[in-house]
């Protein structure tokens, strides 16, 4: 084994040991890390056995696992954009109510802070 080899098995090790720990709120932890889990077993199969993918790549269609590969990435890399585009869209809207909820609140709050210095000038 090429000392390369060691070094990316142990890059995708601790980068989906990290992408798998538990976020606050999340909602669909035990996917998540299914998937991280044969993510890993894939990168690791596929640095330690490259022509794997080749073969792969082969029994699909495409021409090189270079290639196969990089569409895997492209797909991912969109699928990430997409979640990531939704997740920043229902923060927004979250956001949105808790300004319209807070201005409420002070309004109300000056409201009743006004009402009462009135009723207090008058006596």
């Amino acid at each position: 084994m090429m000392w390369i080899q060691i070094l990316l098995v142990v890059g995708v090790i601790l980068a989906g040991l990290f992408l798998a720990r538990p976020a606050g709120g999340d909602s669909h932890l035990a996917l998540r890390r299914l998937f991280m889990f044969v993510f890993v077993l894939a990168a690791i199969a596929s640095i330690l056995f490259p022509q794997w993918l080749t073969w792969l790549a082969n029994l699909i269609g495409v021409g090189r696992g270079a290639d196969l590969l990089l569409y895997a990435l492209v797909l991912a890399f969109l699928v990430t954009v997409a979640t990531n585009y939704r997740h920043h869209v229902a923060m927004n809207r979250k956001l949105t109510l808790l300004a319209r909820e807070v201005t409420l609140a002070r309004a109300a709050a000056d409201d009743a802070a006004a009402a009462r210095s009135a009723d207090g000038g008058d006596r």
